[in-house]
């Protein structure tokens, strides 16, 4: 059934790797192309598209949660090449992720205008806000179908298909979006800032649809039958059990972020920005951290599904040496030439520059342990230890991030250098965190 169980360990990694980077930097691009488009319109078409991106994350990363899980007990199954457990659990959980789509879509529609009104946001801005929401809340039922297609594509090995639908699907948002919110003669009327939210519901449609005929066509890997389904309320209790500890991560993460730019904007529009371009730099660096993570994470999962702990083993341990080295090296450029990266996103703003270079050079020190940290995520996820991952992230975001970066940001005299080093600090006592729990726990020797 597949080849993840046998052959050169390097080779599957690089094999899963390239494709999910690329498709996490095109995911990127697709996240960004709405703001670029509506940059055309004026800042409060910014401010109302960005004020509904977070909110739009946290209520996605709570319904993830379920599909994350399918992919992991699809994985073990495949491994073992139980081809009649991979459907069935491969059609439970589209199902159960489609249900929850549902009612996130309908519960968000109606608390669109809510939402938005508890950010306090100017007049000019509401509007455009609400109805960006509510089409965007009205996409999340294809939205979590593709979602679903691609976390059981990949836990198969397959993920060249998903990269190639969200690269077509990114071209074609980017031509959609121009299109519907400034119109097109008398054919198409002008949208403004709906028109990018009906663009990008509107490319969501088409990749749910292709997901949905080749999983039902079955020529990929995985079929489902809607003639076969019945609910297995004790495989959905396990995708429960499985997906809900990945959602509190990932809504962790989420409110995290929100937090720490609150204490930033304290110390003015200067470090604000500094911030900003320092979190900028850090997202796209981590994406191949997120592949290789990912990519360990089926690994893991379809040995451990094969008995195969040996692979598992050598499998993390040389996941673990590539993130390290390969993070700590690009850390090494960055550290040398922050100022530089700096001056790309602002040139001309001196004290600016300085300052994100000290934010920048903070970040870099610690990215090996960062690359560390998410790859044992990623395995303990493959493994079925959510919990796990979930208690690392609770721990590196509220009881370390967090109070670190208030109190020496607040209460010391460093400022929003408190902030800055708040960040390696974390990272490299999580990822040690980490590494003590997999040596405890031996989770991956003889471990269903």
């Amino acid at each position: 059934m597949n080849k993840l169980t046998e052959g050169p360990i390097l080779r599957a990694l690089i094999k899963l790797s390239i494709p999910l980077i690329l498709t996490n930097i095109l995911q990127t691009a697709y996240n960004l192309t709405d703001t670029f488009w509506v940059g055309r319109l004026g800042s409060e078409a910014v401010a109302a598209v960005s004020l509904a991106f977070p909110i739009v994350f946290i209520i996605v990363s709570l319904g993830a949660g379920m599909a994350i899980a399918g992919s992991i007990l699809v994985a073990k199954r495949y491994g073992a090449k139980d081809a009649g457990a991979v459907a069935h659990i491969s059609t439970q959980t589209f199902f159960s992720v489609l249900s929850i789509s549902l009612i996130l879509a309908l519960l968000g529609y109606l608390i669109a205008p809510l939402l938005v009104g508890m950010m306090k946001v100017e007049p000019a801005v509401y509007d455009d806000a609400v109805a960006y929401l509510k089409i965007t809340f009205l996409g999340l039922p294809p939205l979590f179908t593709y979602l679903t297609f691609q976390s059981l594509m990949r836990s198969i090995g397959n993920v060249k298909l998903p990269f190639y639908i969200v690269l077509s699907t990114v071209l074609l948002n980017l031509a959609l979006d121009p299109l519907f919110i400034f119109g097109w003669k008398d054919v198409v009327p002008a949208a403004g800032v709906k028109g990018a939210a009906i663009a990008t519901v509107g490319t969501q449609i088409l990749s749910a649809v292709i997901g949905l005929f080749i999983l039902f066509r079955g020529k990929q890997g995985i079929k489902i039958r809607l003639s076969d389904y019945h609910p297995d309320f004790s495989l959905i209790k396990e995708l429960f059990k499985l997906g809900f500890p990945v959602s509190v991560e990932q809504v962790s993460r989420a409110l995290g972020i929100f937090m720490m730019v609150l204490l930033v904007t304290h110390f003015g529009t200067m470090v604000l920005a500094s911030y900003g371009i320092g979190s900028r730099i850090l997202s796209f660096i981590i994406i191949p951290a997120f592949g290789l993570g990912m990519a360990t994470s089926t690994l893991v999962g379809q040995n451990i599904g094969a008995k195969q702990y040996d692979r598992v083993k050598k499998t993390l341990q040389l996941s673990l040496k590539i993130a390290f080295g390969t993070l700590t090296f690009i850390g090494l450029l960055l550290f040398i030439f922050a100022e530089e990266v700096a001056m790309f996103f602002i040139p001309g703003d001196t004290a600016t520059i300085k300052e994100s270079a000290i934010f920048i050079k903070s970040l870099s020190v610690s990215f090996g342990f960062l690359g560390i940290l998410i790859v044992l995520m990623g395995a303990f996820r493959g493994a079925g230890k959510t919990k796990i991952s979930m208690i690392l992230a609770l721990f590196s975001v509220w009881l370390l991030r967090f109070p670190l970066a208030y109190y020496l940001g607040y209460h010391t005299g460093l400022k929003q250098f408190g902030i800055w080093i708040s960040y390696p600090i974390t990272n490299i006592l999580t990822a040690i965190a980490g590494l003590i729990l997999l040596i405890k726990h031996h989770w991956f020797e003889g471990v269903e």
